[in-house]
């Protein structure tokens, strides 16, 4: 719990920063790319949040990897290693997606579905959450086979649950209660 304020204070610190140097857009794609490579590397994962790897040796790892980021990102890292706090990496630059879309009045539905969405149902379901929210948002379609079919859809903390296999557990529950 500690982590995540911490993250979203370093979030916030950097997007007023951003803001200021007109520059927000860009680190958004830093962060967004940040992200999805922590996300998608375990070992970089485990290295960030290991205390027996040096700062030095990070530094010189995420300098490797991310090769071509803004000023406002790199100086965020150098912060980060200075405070010891390298491990949030992570959540600060999560933080930081979501207080820009936040921002910019738009916002992430996740819709999880047993096939993936066509482009058809994609401008459905967009035009569904702006309904819903008032707000733009972008997709971010989840494959499940486990939910048999139907969908899932959650926009920041709520969530619709259309899927088959959630009305196969509604069925299952009232026979078992009768």
């Amino acid at each position: 719990m500690a982590g995540s304020r911490a993250a979203v204070r370093y979030a916030k610190a950097v997007l007023s920063l951003a803001q200021d140097q007109k520059a927000a857009e860009a680190v958004n794609d830093d962060m967004k790319h940040i992200s999805e490579t922590i996300a998608q590397s375990n070992e970089l994962s485990q290295m960030l949040q290991s205390p027996v790897v040096r700062s030095s040796d990070k530094k010189s790892v995420l300098s490797s990897v991310f090769t071509k980021v803004n000023a406002n990102t790199e100086n965020l890292i150098d912060t980060l290693i200075s405070n010891k706090r390298l491990a949030l990496l992570n959540e600060v630059a999560s933080s930081y997606v979501q207080l820009f879309d936040q921002l910019r009045g738009s916002q992430v539905a996740k819709v999880t579905t047993a096939v993936p969405l066509t482009g058809d149902l994609k401008t459905k379901v967009l035009a569904k959450v702006k309904e819903l929210t008032g707000k733009e948002a972008e997709i971010e379609n989840i494959i499940d086979e486990s939910i048999l079919g139907g969908f899932i859809l959650r926009v920041g903390d709520t969530q619709y649950n259309a899927s088959i296999s959630n009305k196969l557990d509604k069925l299952k529950r009232e026979f078992t209660l009768n």
